[in-house]
């Protein structure tokens, strides 16, 4: 499946029952709570998922689950990036494998700091070797060493390396469009940005806000495309408040909290991430409404 109409990706929370195991029921509802609202693509896996915290098989589970569930309606990335290149790409090809899923996300490696020769060396041995497309993820805040924006257009002449998840400046995003080729996928992993990001020419937005808010956001992306910026920006005035609320604790214990709230359970997050207490949970409730 292609991304053409991918506009707005939810990166997913994974659901988990009362004993912190996956929940394949929770996680069927989730799905069609998403598309039932404006969400166009999945990432599953990823940070918001919880992906440091899954074991390789549950990664499988989640993956093969999700795809099953979303039965084609929109794409799905599947987070299988790590700082260890070898096992990146075993994984990689492993997850290539489930029908269903149609690219990979892999994150700049964290911990190691590669400099940028080593950044391209990564990423172009997983394209070559993983047997899927490739989203690169250029995070700097929470991998340590940030991918420069001459790096990622060198990378984006890769075939196999589709787009990018970029989570730096507007500035640095406005670059990478202008300089990359025209069918690369820019998204900015910053709900924040996603107004700009579209207007400056990118794809649009992996979201996490889209799990509560994927209506309002779709309407923005549909009223920029259609000339209306005023309305685009209003609406997303009145959602930046409640954006940065959704990072107000350690995510994703924030949404899962708001979405555990309005009856669409998923669980607490995992250790080392704690669940909001009561007053947290009261003070995000109010500053959603």
């Amino acid at each position: 499946m292609n991304f053409e109409q991918a506009h707005l990706i939810t990166a997913m929370v994974t659901p988990f029952d009362d004993d912190q195991q996956l929940d394949l029921t929770r996680l069927a509802g989730l799905i069609e709570h998403l598309l039932a609202h404006q969400t166009q693509g999945i990432l599953v896996g990823g940070t918001t998922g919880e992906g440091p915290t899954l074991s390789t098989s549950e990664k499988l589970t989640l993956f093969q689950a999700t795809a099953k569930i979303v039965a084609g309606r929109v794409p799905i990335i599947a987070n299988t990036g790590s700082n260890n290149t070898a096992a990146t790409i075993a994984f990689t090809r492993q997850v290539s494998q489930l029908a269903g899923i149609d690219a990979a996300l892999v994150v700049v490696p964290p911990y190691n700091k590669p400099d940028q020769a080593g950044m391209i060396a990564h990423f172009t041995a997983i394209a070559d070797q993983g047997d899927l497309p490739i989203l690169i993820y250029n995070i700097p805040g929470r991998v340590g060493v940030k991918m420069a924006v001459e790096t990622v257009v060198k990378l984006a002449q890769h075939p196999n390396i589709i787009g990018i998840k970029q989570c730096t400046s507007l500035e640095e995003l406005a670059t990478i469009v202008e300089q990359a080729p025209a069918d690369f996928l820019v998204y900015t992993g910053e709900d924040s940005q996603a107004l700009t990001a579209q207007a400056l020419g990118a794809q649009g937005v992996i979201s996490v806000a889209s799990h509560l808010f994927g209506d309002d956001m779709a309407t923005i992306q549909q009223a920029l495309a259609a000339g209306q910026v005023p309305v685009a920006a209003k609406i997303q005035r009145q959602l930046l408040p409640k954006m940065a609320a959704l990072f107000s604790s350690p995510s994703p214990s924030p949404i899962k909290a708001a979405l555990n709230a309005q009856h669409l359970l998923v669980g607490d997050p995992r250790l080392p991430i704690l669940p909001l207490n009561a007053t947290q949970v009261t003070t995000l409730t109010n500053q959603l409404k």
